[in-house]
């Protein structure tokens, strides 16, 4: 587990530049206020918008999760935990004044760019 990536993923990447060629300016990876260890994949701070783009397998995508057969019982409790501190995480950033929104890394980037700019746009003060 050590090996697998997890920041700069391709997903993160591809909608990361289609967000930055629409004009939004953003911060990547930035810790969560508050919690140890856990940190924002896009966060846009003046708006208090954060995105978290999820791996299938890591954050138990209901089309794509697979259940390991070796060490199944590891396995599942360290996939459950995974969900766990994802619903945590979502649960304190949005008691905090958050907008969070998550995205499945097998959701096309221009429909998760496009969900985010409109989130960030309507998330904007109004003057």
């Amino acid at each position: 587990m050590s090996r697998q990536g997890s920041r700069d993923t391709a997903p993160e990447i591809a909608v990361r530049r289609l967000l930055h060629a629409s004009g939004l300016r953003y911060r990547v990876n930035v810790p969560v206020p508050g919690m140890a260890r856990r940190t924002i994949d896009i966060v846009f701070p003046s708006t208090k918008v954060a995105i978290f783009l999820d791996g299938c397998f890591w954050h138990g995508c209901p089309q794509h999760a697979t259940q390991p057969k070796a060490n199944a019982e590891w396995w599942r409790t360290k996939l459950d935990k995974n969900m766990s501190r994802d619903a945590e995480t979502t649960r304190h950033l949005q008691d905090q004044g958050w907008m969070v929104l998550r995205f499945w890394e097998h959701e096309a980037p221009e429909d998760v760019a496009n969900t985010v700019r409109a989130a960030v746009l309507s998330a904007r003060p109004r003057g």
